[in-house]
């Protein structure tokens, strides 16, 4: 590829951006620029926004693509959203994207693919990271281990390393046209369920930001219960002001008191489960039926063709779920590329550390969880 210049977006390029993102096949809400100033705002992470842009024809091509920025040229030929997570303990990574089930490199060839590959790879060793991580939703073939190997050479005894973990999919259920076509679509054991659930005296609300407070009461209970440090409130706040027509809380009371909640993006004719949470202790209640019952009718009523679940292990409680209401799993690709000649380790060999972490975590105050958890969580890219 001749004619071409790497640019690191910025704040003004943002239409151009999206514009790009939302016209392209592949593309999916986490692409979306507006990702970048959620997490640079709510936990002061570095981004750097990775666009492949065409230069004009005719001249001296090298030097137009020199000196050319978004506007110029032929146009955007992919873009990758990075986020450069950074701690003593944790380790220094760049991710696409952390917090979320997607992002990576999006681009109209296998050629542009090697190009914002090779560049992030430059900018992880300027950055002095030990790993990057490119979360995908299809294999991305240019991330093969010899492929990288001969895009960029490097010392023998820091040879990159490469790795993909796929052992994660996201769980999408096609909808039907209507509320009403919807509860006829499911099976009789699942109506049965959710009648069970209609009738324990749940109520449920739709909303913004006012809904705020409630969900994360929710989330933060869960969150500490499951014995996983918690998000800043402020991650949750930030995405509901940055997709403001497209973002929703479902919150679900019994006696007023909030027992499940979910936050849901909307991206093209997707609709997407980024967190949501029910509380333990009315799980005989399965409150849980009543919030999917809810957000799967405002995705009909919305307009929208798939609603996404999020990411199960396969044959996982979580799994079974999502399953249940018809969800069928899609492959997720997560590549890792280790820069400093490690065999990059995508399952962790410090699960048993994890583990005893865990069981130590739940038997934390609410309150301590939810001052400290934020300043852990915001390291760990999960």
């Amino acid at each position: 590829m001749s004619a071409y210049r790497i640019n690191y977006a910025g704040k003004s390029d943002r239409t151009l951006w999206d514009e790009y993102v939302r016209k392209h096949v592949n593309a999916s809400l986490f692409h979306l620029f507006g990702w970048g100033d959620v997490i640079r705002s709510t936990y002061g992470h570095a981004t750097y926004y990775l666009t492949l842009v065409a230069c004009e024809a005719g001249g001296d091509a090298s030097q137009q693509c020199t000196e050319a920025g978004m506007n110029s040229g032929g146009g955007i030929l992919g873009v990758l959203p990075v986020v450069h997570l950074k701690h003593a303990i944790f380790g220094s990574s760049l991710v696409s994207l952390p917090f979320l089930d997607g992002g990576g490199i999006l681009a109209d060839s296998r050629e542009a693919e090697e190009c914002l590959l090779a560049e992030v790879i430059r900018l992880g060793r300027k950055t002095g990271v030990r790993t990057i991580e490119l979360r995908h939703e299809r294999l991305l073939e240019s991330c093969e281990d010899t492929n990288i190997a001969a895009l960029c050479p490097i010392d023998p005894r820091k040879r990159l390393q490469v790795a993909t973990r796929s052992n994660k999919v996201g769980m999408r259920l096609n909808l039907p046209e209507s509320p009403d076509m919807l509860m006829k679509s499911f099976k009789s054991k699942l109506r049965s369920q959710i009648n069970r659930t209609l009738n324990a005296g749940f109520d449920s609300r739709i909303g913004g930001l006012e809904l705020l407070e409630d969900f994360y009461k929710v989330f933060l209970v869960n969150m500490r219960d499951l014995g996983s440090p918690v998000h800043s409130v402020k991650l949750m706040q930030n995405s509901l002001a940055a997709f403001a027509e497209d973002s929703r809380i479902v919150v679900v009371y019994r006696l007023k008191e909030p027992v499940a909640a979910a936050l849901v993006v909307g991206f093209g004719n997707v609709l997407r489960n980024p967190w949501a949470s029910s509380l333990r202790k009315y799980a005989s209640l399965a409150p849980n039926m009543l919030l999917y019952l809810r957000v799967l009718e405002y995705a009909c009523e919305r307009g929208y063709k798939v609603f996404d679940f999020g990411r199960s292990t396969p044959s996982e409680g979580t799994y079974r779920f999502k399953e249940q209401w018809g969800a069928v799993p899609a492959p997720l690709f997560w590549h890792y590329i280790s820069l400093d000649g490690q065999a990059p380790d995508p399952e962790g060999r410090g699960k048993g550390r994890f583990e005893m972490a865990v069981r130590y975590w739940q038997k934390l105050p609410l309150v301590v969880t939810k001052i400290i958890g934020p300043s852990i969580r915001k390291y760990i890219s999960l």
